[in-house]
């Protein structure tokens, strides 16, 4: 199946009005970065305040579409100030298995069932990103410095994850 701008471009409108009007995704919220560009959205997630290390951040991101969306995966980018977390670069992209492409592993890490679906939508993204917040994934780790301070405090040797989870919350909150 070849890629379809226009179809991608339709699709994407309807997947972000459903998600602007829908009253059942709490915590989330999408518009456009630029008006005339739907392939990138801004979204703003609210972590609820029950999440262990980042409860009660509020974390901006762009999520970019490629023209062969829904083939190929979007990749979501974390704007300053970018959380210090297991599975996000200092960059601020995201590694979550979802988001890689459709393919078997190289490093056989993932399976492709694991990996970048068309039934995943930018709600399932972000819903699974959310998640991420809650239950941190240090076993492949886009920041290393972040699992090992994660590993560490699970073990009970010191607490400096939650240190910089927590000014990276009031960062996000521009207490900071």
């Amino acid at each position: 199946m070849a890629a379809n701008p226009a179809a991608a471009a339709s699709l994407l409108k309807r997947q972000l009005k459903e998600m602007q009007t829908s009253k059942d995704i709490p915590g989330i919220s999408c518009g456009l970065v630029n008006d005339n560009n739907i392939f990138k959205w801004e979204v703003m997630l609210m972590i609820s305040d029950d999440c262990k290390y980042y409860g009660g951040g509020n974390f901006r991101a762009h999520l970019a579409f490629p023209t062969s969306y829904p083939l190929m995966p979007p990749s979501l980018t974390f704007q300053d100030p970018v959380p210090f977390h297991p599975n996000i670069y200092a960059n601020g992209d995201l590694c979550i298995s979802i988001l890689h492409p459709p393919e078997e592993d190289k490093y056989g890490y993932e399976s492709a069932a694991e990996r970048w679906s068309p039934v995943q939508t930018p709600e399932t993204i972000l819903l699974s990103t959310i998640s991420l917040f809650h239950s941190p994934n240090d076993e492949s780790p886009a920041n290393v410095e972040a699992a090992r301070m994660l590993r560490e405090e699970r073990e009970g040797k010191n607490k400096d994850f939650r240190k910089q989870c927590r000014k990276c919350v009031r960062a996000s909150l521009g207490e900071d």
